[in-house]
């Protein structure tokens, strides 16, 4: 899964990575804590004028489908299961019509180690070898507050979650692999360029294959990540800062 991650990047750092464009007056927060609820950047494409134009926005982090009563229900649809996205109410129109990139400098995931009261829990980071951005394949929703006026510029939230799928198998081919399979079960799906510019594209509709293709391609793309235990205060929501991804001796430590 993906609970926690980095973004850090200035939003012409993110507009010139994605070969993208964006609001002159959207403005990104770095962080390097980012958690559910948060305001994220997303990569999306959308028809304008008949040609097809790559956006970066602002997002919820929680996807509230539009038949949703409140916003609430993004609490706990951050993530998205790859294996039941076409079926799962709160994802499946979101999937075939409205597929975003979210990008991220790193993501970080707990490890439990030990059993009973002895057991802890230690934080790793996970981010590409280069330092270059990871873009999550992601899907992304318009809910409507009808509690608001309709000239009232917050009565849409645009919101987005994260697919996920299994992590890899340990094989002994690949440690960066292996380590990807003893930290968790859930992957957080990443995209290379060209798989990122078929599944944006809102001309392919057919959600089904897009989604094989991307488990297909994502442990390549993961097999060029690097791992390192981190200090346990990123387990705090109100820490934030580059100290968090500093290493600490563990056993994936650079």
């Amino acid at each position: 899964m993906c609970g926690r991650y980095v973004m850090a990047r200035a939003i012409g750092d993110l507009v010139a990575d994605a070969e993208a464009e964006a609001d002159d007056a959207l403005e990104l927060r770095q962080s390097w804590n980012v958690a559910p609820t948060s305001d994220v950047p997303i990569v999306l494409e959308r028809l304008v004028d008949d040609e097809l134009v790559r956006q970066v926005h602002l997002a919820k982090w929680g996807l509230v489908p539009i038949w949703a009563k409140d916003p609430s229900v993004g609490v706990r649809s951050f993530n998205a299961r790859s294996e039941t996205v076409l079926e799962k109410p709160t994802f499946r129109s979101a999937v075939k019509a409205r597929r975003c990139a979210v990008p991220a400098e790193g993501y970080y995931e707990w490890q439990k180690t030990g059993t009973g009261k002895t057991a802890v829990k230690r934080p790793y980071f996970v981010h590409p070898e280069d330092d270059s951005l990871i873009y999550f394949a992601g899907i992304y929703e318009w809910w409507k507050d009808g509690s608001k006026a309709e000239d009232d510029a917050g009565r849409w939230l645009l919101s987005c979650s994260i697919l996920t799928m299994a992590s890899p198998e340990e094989t002994g081919e690949s440690e960066v692999l292996d380590g990807l399979h003893g930290l968790h079960d859930r992957l957080p799906i990443p995209m290379g360029r060209d798989m990122m510019a078929e599944w944006l594209n809102p001309a392919n509709k057919e959600a089904g294959p897009l989604v094989e293709q991307l488990r297909a391609e994502a442990h390549g793309v993961a097999s060029h990540w690097t791992l390192r235990e981190v200090p346990p205060a990123v387990g705090n929501v109100r820490n934030d800062g580059p100290e968090l991804t500093e290493p600490v001796v563990g056993l994936f430590a650079e």
